[in-house]
């Protein structure tokens, strides 16, 4: 009952989350359109007025008149502004939520990877707080220390995909391949938000403020506000990435994980600066198609390659190996069913089964429930990329050996039958 309600905890969390993230990317692309797409005012009452910029728009119906005034609207600014902020904070505190009950409560299965380093549980899950922590601190510092004025915002971007680089690479030399990616996600996404909670929202009270009192606001609040607005939608598309790249395991698994990492969050900062400067009436298509060309290249990188060598076909099977594994043999049609069943058995079903006996798991993962035959030939290409690429079982908790893993190979290689 316990893993049941886990589970359920952990649907309603999801859910929260990307509700959420959709809310609050999706105003945050639009402000930003809504921004590059201002034209300067034509009529003499709107210059008069200090109008900086008008949008009309058409959606749902009706009929919309946009105009953005800098520090000195003409008229009093009342209580009921409109605030973009809440679908931040609630974004961040469901996801971290989410991480912290699956990932830092089951550290040990989801977080390390014993042939990376040998951590506790309790260990890896400090560490992964702290590069949540350190990643806002030195991304924070960079920008005081490099564009304090907003005069150099070209070497803090150069500075910021460094930094975002080498935490792919320090995740993905610690732990486990899906959680080098989501952390380097949630560096990014913490960025994000953190930028909102001490910076965006913080400076534009003190406008608000310092208008409401008839004193002249810190033009810097603005500018400041602006620059970590754009930070954020440039980190918008790398971030929805590294949270969906959990489902495909051929991202995260691979030896050069930190790689093709990197290359998907170049690509998706080029391709939003494309849409960045489209809404401001300029298209220039060699972005999207340097980030088009950035994502081929990470495919390439990330090709499957054999993992295992097949073992020789032998004529018959001999015994199980001395530690208990399932014999690296094969009969002369290729390797039986049975051999491959007593892998599963002793690896995998103690999760993959109608009922787990791995605390933890009140479901079978991915529904695929392995001590089933039809379930198991139904998936073996599937079973065979998580087996050789050594992403499971997750962590080896259950000691899966390289003959194991090149038995089933042989097995799929020859047509699962």
């Amino acid at each position: 009952m316990e893993n049941y309600l886990l589970d359920w905890a952990n649907l309603l969390l999801r859910w929260l989350h990307v509700i959420a993230a959709i809310s609050w990317i999706g105003e945050s692309i639009y402000f930003v359109m809504l921004d590059n797409g201002l034209k300067k005012p034509t009529d003499e009452p709107s210059i008069k007025r200090g109008v900086f910029g008008e949008m009309f728009a058409v959606h749902g119906g009706g009929f919309y008149h946009s105009q953005k005034y800098l520090t000195n609207p003409p008229f009093e600014l009342n209580d009921d502004v409109h605030w973009s902020y809440w679908k931040s904070y609630t974004t961040w505190l469901s996801g971290f939520a989410l991480f912290a009950l699956l990932y830092l409560a089951n550290a040990s299965i989801y977080l390390v990877d014993p042939a990376k380093m040998e951590l506790s549980g309790a260990a890896a899950s400090a560490i992964a707080v702290a590069f949540l922590v350190g990643g806002w601190v030195v991304y924070d510092a960079l920008c005081r220390l490099i564009s304090p004025t907003m005069n150099r915002d070209g070497v803090l971007s150069i500075a910021v995909a460094v930094m975002v680089i080498a935490v792919a690479y320090a995740t993905s030399h610690i732990f486990q391949g899906r959680a080098a990616f989501l952390i380097t996600g949630a560096v990014m996404a913490t960025c994000m938000s953190a930028n909102v909670f001490f910076w965006i929202i913080p400076g534009q009270r003190r406008m608000f403020n310092d208008i409401k009192a008839g004193r002249a606001p810190n033009p810097l609040d603005g500018k400041r506000g602006k620059q970590r607005s754009v930070h954020n939608t440039y980190f918008t598309l790398p971030v929805v990435f590294l949270m969906i790249s959990n489902h495909y395991a051929f991202t995260y698994s691979h030896e050069q994980a930190w790689l093709i990492m990197s290359l998907i969050i170049v690509s998706g900062a080029l391709i939003r600066q494309f849409f960045v400067l489209m809404h401001a009436g300029k298209k220039l298509y060699a972005l999207p198609a340097a980030g088009t060309a950035v994502i081929v290249a990470a495919l390439f990188v990330g090709a499957p390659q054999r993992a295992l060598e097949s073992a020789p076909v032998a004529e018959a099977a001999p015994a199980a190996s001395a530690d208990g594994s399932a014999p690296a043999a094969a009969v002369a049609a290729g390797v039986s069913y049975d051999a491959i069943h007593d892998v599963m058995e002793k690896r995998c079903v103690a999760c993959h089964a109608a009922k787990p006996t791995q605390p933890g798991f009140a479901a079978a993962p991915a529904g695929l429930v392995l001590d089933q035959e039809s379930v198991v030939r139904a998936n073996a290409a599937r079973i065979n990329t998580a087996v050789k690429s050594k992403y499971m079982p997750l962590g080896n908790m259950t000691q899966m050996t390289d003959e194991e893993r090149a038995l089933v190979d042989q097995w799929v290689s020859a047509g699962a039958k």
